[in-house]
């Protein structure tokens, strides 16, 4: 997964919205020095072993813990991601609930902040007497707006109000120069999770739009807008974001992501897109003078930016308020908080409830990661997991050296470049070596929205200030504690927080085997995604080059169809399959990564002979590894935005979808033709 794995660390507008949809809580032993599954590292009462692993290997290997899991009514899925999550966030609690007790917490301190951002969600009663009034220096300033200008600077405010703009801006390296940093702007501005959903005609994007606009009426309702009007001009806010979602998939059909201007002058897109006040803009944002910083702008924002001339200013201001209660509605009263979950949680993802109050406080605290996350690897990162990682890192790197010399269809520039960025790409495990980006912001125990607002406000400083003062490659856009992982190709630089190095992708104590196949394999994806795709974009120190010969990507894109056409056949629910085109970048990493960590397992052995362990060889621990970290089920709202929006195909066809691809498994199982995931040698995808 290329930038990010599953999502980036910082947040802005969207934090409180995002706190109906974190894992839940589930329970998470500990046992010192055995693993924490199974004898081994798996847990081997998961599965199914009436099924033939020829046939369906997540069955093979999960079938019992499908049969066996119930969704919960606060679960829109469920699977070994969400309950790594679910077991950090109860490591989280725990940290928390110590803070929570003690009396003499120095003002400012970390621990000070972390306790009374949770205290100020938790305070219930409190939220619900304040109902709107926490929201109304916010709305006050959106009813304010009475010129383009005034728009402007609203638009470049949404990142610290929490609402939403048809143009977002980021900061991100220059692709030019990656030691610098640049202001990047693209199209933003949707409420719905892809533009499917605003222009299909099928019935499921039908009945959500209807409910869609349901949802722009209540919250607008709690914003204040009178009922005999409300039904009228929220549906003139949901017209406005059909017509930005017709603006987003126009760019996205075109496949031309070429910037309008990179690096733009102020001058330049002034001269570009003439009608919009971009100093109001800039200014909205925090930054005064436009010529102290480099631009990025991409081609897509001058159809958003056409849509700001031509919509009246109180359908904007209606936008601006509806994406400022919706956005904070988890922060705000219960009456409000639930109105909006009834469609967020149940009508987008089919969740029944939301979550504890208190799980959801704990999520509130991703504005403080870097604070939690000092906390939280000083106990929870153990100095012997790293003696064990370090090794198994050394073991894919040269792994994937040995598959770049071996490749029949790369040539010798190719590889050269390729085995060049190989040497100098930077592997980040566990936390940062310092992390100071949230210090100084103050939190309070009785005002939720005032603190995610100054969380924000620090985070789009501190955006601002790297503009100024250049990229800082030692940051990382995850938390320590995240249940992620990701390849950066500007700074040629994959991350494995401390939060995914824990069971079931990784134990010290577990068999190396389990390691390989688990945290190796996800591992491996993100080694993999530095040479294609994105990373074929990107040369060894990051800067924006395209290294691959016409000859290679031809060579690359020949044996891609394979997986494509695999992929394409595979549907989870009646009509509704995987789109092996869209999925083909993630599909490429995770045969790539198994393969690359299956070498790398066989390396580890050095010649001897894996132990038979509770009767199973090391190459099947590798692969029942495999698919215990993919373990998943969902419901079918959930499953149907994955088809549709998601990067990934569902989680069953990423563990079968790769393994039918590799003569180990075959070996490993013994695979033979009539079994239902069996392909001949010569139709099997050999890429990496």
């Amino acid at each position: 997964m290329q930038r990010s794995f599953s999502c980036t660390r910082r947040f802005a507008a969207g934090l409180a919205f995002a706190l109906a949809f974190a894992a839940p809580a589930a329970d998470a032993g500990e046992r010192e020095g055995i693993p924490r599954l199974g004898t081994f590292g798996v847990a081997l009462d998961n599965r199914d072993t009436t099924t033939r692993p020829g046939d369906d290997f997540d069955r093979y290997a999960n079938g019992a813990w499908h049969d066996r899991y119930r969704l919960r009514d606060d679960e829109a899925e469920h699977g070994a991601f969400r309950a790594l999550a679910a077991s950090t966030e109860l490591q989280l609690r725990a940290i928390v609930e110590e803070l929570l007790a003690r009396k003499d917490l120095p003002p400012g301190s970390d621990e000070q902040r972390i306790r009374d951002l949770y205290l100020s969600h938790m305070d219930i009663a409190a939220r619900d007497a304040a109902g709107i009034a926490p929201l109304r220096p916010i709305l006050a300033r959106i009813a304010a707006i009475d010129s383009r200008s005034a728009l402007a600077a609203a638009f470049g405010r949404a990142g610290i109000d929490g609402t939403g703009a048809p143009v977002k801006a980021s900061v991100n390296p220059d692709l030019g120069d990656p030691h610098r940093s640049v202001l990047e702007l693209d199209i933003g501005g949707l409420g719905l999770p892809g533009s499917d959903l605003y222009l299909d005609d099928d019935p499921r994007a039908v009945d959500v739009r209807i409910a869609y606009h349901g949802h722009i009426v209540r919250m607008l309702g709690f914003a204040g807008v009178p009922a005999d009007d409300v039904e009228t001009r929220a549906e003139a806010v949901l017209y406005l974001e059909i017509d930005l979602a017709r603006a987003h998939l126009a760019s996205a059909e075109d496949g031309d992501t070429r910037p309008t201007c990179d690096p733009c002058s102020p001058e330049g897109l002034r001269e570009r897109f003439p009608d919009y006040d971009w100093n109001a803009y800039f200014a909205g944002r925090g930054l005064d003078d436009p010529s102290s910083f480099g631009l990025s702008a991409s081609s897509a924002i001058g159809p958003a930016l056409d849509l700001v001339k031509r919509t009246p200013l109180p359908v904007w201001r209606d936008y601006l308020s509806f994406h400022a209660v919706r956005n904070h509605a988890p922060l705000l009263s219960t009456e409000i908080d639930d109105a909006a979950f009834a469609f967020t949680g149940t009508v987008l993802y089919g969740q029944k409830t939301q979550r504890e109050a208190w799980s959801r406080g704990i999520s509130l605290l991703e504005g403080l990661d870097d604070a939690v996350g000092r906390l939280y690897v000083a106990r929870h990162f153990k100095p012997e997991a790293r003696a064990v990682v370090d090794p198994l890192v050394e073991h894919l790197r040269r792994a994937l050296r040995r598959h770049v010399q071996d490749l029949d269809w790369m040539r010798d520039a190719t590889r050269a470049e390729a085995m060049r960025k190989l040497e100098s790409l930077v592997v980040r495990i566990g936390a940062p070596e310092r992390s100071n980006d949230d210090a100084g912001v103050t939190i309070v125990a009785d005002d939720p929205v005032a603190n995610v607002v100054a969380l924000r406000r620090s985070f789009v400083e501190n955006a601002n200030r790297r503009l100024r003062l250049g990229t800082d490659r030692d940051a990382w856009t995850l938390a320590p504690h995240a249940v992620s992982a990701y390849y950066d190709a500007p700074l040629n630089a994959i991350t494995f927080p401390a939060g995914i190095l824990q069971p079931p992708f990784f134990d010290p104590n577990a068999d190396p085997a389990v390691n390989y196949g688990a945290i190796g394999a996800v591992m491996g994806h993100e080694l993999t995604h530095a040479l294609y795709g994105t990373g074929a974009g990107f040369d060894h120190a990051g800067v924006r080059r395209d290294w691959w010969t016409d000859e290679d990507r031809a060579g690359f894109d020949a044996r891609t169809r394979a997986l494509v056409a695999q992929y394409d056949g595979d549907c989870p629910l009646p009509e509704q399959c995987v789109d092996g085109q869209r999925t083909l970048g993630e599909n490429i990493g995770d045969l790539g990564g198994l393969t690359l960590a299956y070498t790398a397992y066989r390396m580890s052995l050095e010649g001897k002979p894996a132990p038979v362990i509770d009767g199973l060889t090391g190459d099947q621990r590798f692969f029942l590894a495999w698919a215990q970290v993919w373990r998943s089920k969902s419901r079918d709202e959930a499953t149907i935005r994955k088809l549709r929006a998601g990067p990934h195909p569902p989680a069953q066809y990423r563990i079968n979808g790769p393994l039918r691809n590799l003569d180990a498994w075959y070996r490993a199982f013994d695979v033979k033709p009539g079994d239902k995931l069996y392909l001949p040698p010569e139709q099997r995808a050999r890429i990496w």
